[in-house]
C-alpha cells in the first residue's frame, strides 16, 4: 500500500475482547478517523491490522491475539495518547457523544493550551489539546 507512514511513531493499540471493529467504528465518530486499510485473521473474523488515519497522523489497531504472546495484553495504563485540534471543546464533545468518558474537562491551561482529556470505551487514555486563541 503506497499511504503509509514512512518515518516517525505510529501507536498500535491492541483492543481486547475482539472488539477492534467497534473500535474502528468508535474512533470514526469520535476522532473523525478515516480507515484506511484492515487485515483479517484466516479465521475471518479477528481483526489482524487496521490502519486509520485521525487528524493527519497514523493509528494503527488489532484485536488481542494472547495466542501469540503466551498472555493476554495488561490493561492500557502509563500511555496518552494527544491529539493536537482546531478546537478542542467540539472534539472533546464529539467524543464524549461517541461514547467516551470525560476524565480532565476541558479548560485554559497554563501553557497556553485548552486542554481536557477521555477515555475511550477500550481504555486507552486521550488528551485533546489546542492553542488557547488570543
Amino acid at each position: 500500500m503506497a499511504d503509509r507512514p514512512t518515518g516517525g511513531i505510529t501507536p498500535f493499540l491492541v483492543i481486547r475482547g475482539q472488539r477492534g471493529r467497534e473500535a474502528l467504528a468508535f474512533y470514526e465518530a469520535a476522532f473523525a478517523a478515516t480507515t484506511v486499510e484492515t487485515n483479517l485473521a484466516d479465521d475471518g473474523v479477528k481483526l489482524m491490522q487496521a490502519s486509520l488515519r485521525i487528524n493527519d497522523a497514523w493509528l494503527m489497531l488489532s484485536d488481542e491475539f494472547p495466542e501469540w504472546r503466551g498472555h493476554a495484553e495488561p490493561e492500557p495504563a502509563g500511555i496518552t495518547l494527544h491529539l493536537t485540534v482546531d478546537d478542542t471543546d467540539a472534539w472533546v464533545d464529539r467524543a464524549v457523544a461517541a461514547g467516551a468518558v470525560l476524565t480532565m474537562p476541558v479548560a485554559d491551561q497554563f501553557w497556553g493550551d485548552r486542554y481536557g482529556q477521555v477515555r475511550d470505551p477500550f481504555g486507552h487514555s486521550w488528551s485533546v489539546g489546542s492553542p488557547i486563541k488570543t
